[in-house]
């Protein structure tokens, strides 16, 4: 399948962290993921975030093939531990996408957890053992 996404400048940057747990989470997604892309939809936003190893881009389901918003250079190897916030920088491409910033990071979180579970259930395997007669 292919996806076109456009941009337009940018109307701002700004520099910003994001809580462990869904960075991490994040990289779950991206590792079991077979191409190196995931494509997650945040439905309670009606937005689609596109994830691979360079940025997580987020579009709004009634412009499809518009991103809205950018999160790009994150430096997880600038904390010094696996649990403490990873600098990125937020890219805003909308007037609409800077009062979104706060609604999406708790949204992303969110359905993030929901994946990464469906993916364990699936992946959790086991050993059916045979009777013995």
């Amino acid at each position: 399948m292919e996806l076109s996404l456009y941009r337009d400048e940018a109307l701002g940057i700004e520099p910003r962290s994001l809580r462990a747990q869904t960075y991490n989470l994040g990289h779950v997604l991206w590792a079991n993921s077979a191409d190196g892309v995931v494509f997650l939809p945040i439905r309670q936003m009606q937005f689609l975030a596109i994830l691979d190893a360079q940025e997580w881009v987020f579009v709004d389901g009634m412009k499809k093939h518009f991103i809205e918003l950018a999160w790009q250079k994150f430096h997880p190897q600038a904390r010094s531990n696996i649990d403490e916030a990873v600098p990125f920088e937020a890219v805003f491409y909308t007037e609409a996408s800077l009062p979104l910033m706060s609604r999406l990071e708790s949204a992303i979180h969110a359905a993030l957890v929901d994946a990464v579970k469906r993916i364990r259930r699936i992946n959790r395997g086991g050993v059916v053992l045979p009777f013995k007669r």
